[in-house]
């Protein structure tokens, strides 16, 4: 009970932390604190570490080197403050997992949700440590330049960092929870394809509107203080539920796997 307490204050604390710092918007913050206590629930301090271990990386590269990062804000829906579609978006799958867990704990639902936090830290590296990238990325529908920022672009700076991301909380989650190489690889190589899957949407399905103010493409449905014209996408389709469905595919595929091969 007392421990319950305790950390039921520390992820309050956590949220409120990440608001004070401009990491969350006030929304983003009680989504967050949301989806620490489902994953607390299900996975317990572990499961709070992993969380934590993606939630702080991935502030971090959102905010290193921000200033370099503010014109190409302008072609996304949202900045680094992230809000409760946002956190959702990233961390509603392995909330939802979490709570299945707690019914039902069995390996396949771990690895799901590793390899949600897999996808969800490949894709936020990808994202802030490619736009820094010196050279322009390839749009991946015709391999040509475009410009930073592009849903559905992708860099050597950026596939690498995505690499690495994935390859973090692989490893975290696999010391954490005691698992087998073999499960180090699925978590590590279904993150990155989260991340893939990620990219493949961004360039087919998502929303991108033009300005009719100053003709930026752009991922925001208002710009200039105007509403924008959409000239490629699906309605529903915006960077957050991209990201939610990149990672939840990923998890799914990655458990697919591993109940065939367990079983």
């Amino acid at each position: 009970m007392i421990q319950t307490i305790v950390i039921s204050t520390i992820i309050i604390l956590g949220g409120i932390a990440g608001y004070l710092e401009r990491s969350l918007s006030s929304n983003g913050a009680i989504a967050a604190v949301i989806v620490g206590a489902a994953v607390y629930f299900g996975f317990g301090i572990k499961g709070l570490l992993l969380l934590g271990l993606f939630f702080i990386t991935s502030s971090l590269w959102s905010k290193y080197k921000s200033s370099a990062k503010k014109d190409i804000e302008e072609k996304l829906a949202k900045g680094a403050t992230r809000d409760w579609g946002q956190v959702a978006a990233n961390g509603g799958s392995a909330a939802l997992i979490s709570i299945i867990y707690y019914f039902q704990q069995d390996l396949v639902w771990l690895i799901g949700f590793i390899v949600c936090l897999a996808s969800s830290n490949s894709d936020t590296w990808a994202s802030e440590i490619g736009t820094l990238s010196k050279r322009k990325p390839l749009y991946i529908r015709t391999f040509k330049p475009i410009e930073k920022g592009t849903s559905g672009a992708v860099s050597l700076l950026g596939t690498t960092a995505a690499i690495f991301g994935s390859m973090l909380i692989a490893f975290a989650g696999a010391w954490l929870f005691d698992l087998q190489l073999f499960h180090v690889f699925i978590i590590f190589l279904f993150g990155f394809l989260g991340n893939v899957i990620d990219t493949i949407f961004g360039a087919y399905y998502q929303q991108v509107y033009i300005c009719n103010k100053c003709g930026i493409a752009t991922e925001k449905k208002v710009h200039c203080q105007m509403a924008a014209k959409r000239i490629k996408g699906y309605h529903l389709v915006d960077n957050d539920m991209v990201n939610f469905l990149s990672g939840l595919i990923a998890a799914l595929l990655a458990m697919i796997v591993i109940y065939f091969v367990t079983r």
